[in-house]
């Protein structure tokens, strides 16, 4: 007898449609908003490419200060380029160094990943006197 009346008695719950209905104004809401949020995922994923140009900045004055002069070369200034994204690591910018002189060099952190999908790979520059600057803009 007992067990009959625990059968009839049903919990307060959900049901599968309602749930349903939900997630899928959950996704819609995402998709509203995920456009919007693409300028920010870029702008946090830039500061690696920003510390790591300020890396380069001090190790080429630590070399200038020896040798008098910048080098082109980053094993030589030791600095080590962490595996990028698309060799399997967690860089996301190739490091470089474009020129070098007595008195003058310019490296460049260009990103490897397309982050908003538009084409156009985000790339920054900096140079003896630290002029970090973003010079082409994803």
């Amino acid at each position: 007898m007992k067990f009959k009346m625990l059968l009839n008695n049903k919990l307060p719950a959900f049901s599968l449609v309602e749930l349903l209905v939900v997630l899928c104004i959950i996704g819609i809401l995402i998709l509203v908003a995920y456009p919007n949020l693409m300028p920010l995922i870029t702008q946090a994923k830039s500061t690696e490419a920003q510390s790591q140009l300020n890396f380069v900045h001090t190790q080429e004055k630590g070399f200038f200060y020896m040798h008098s002069k910048y080098s082109n070369d980053l094993k030589e200034i030791k600095f080590e380029q962490e595996k990028l994204t698309s060799d399997g690591g967690k860089a996301n910018y190739r490091i470089e160094i474009k020129e070098a002189g007595p008195s003058t060099y310019k490296a460049s952190a260009t990103s490897v990943v397309d982050f908003d999908g538009d084409g156009i790979f985000n790339v920054w520059e900096i140079d003896q006197d630290k002029n970090l600057k973003e010079t082409i803009q994803d």
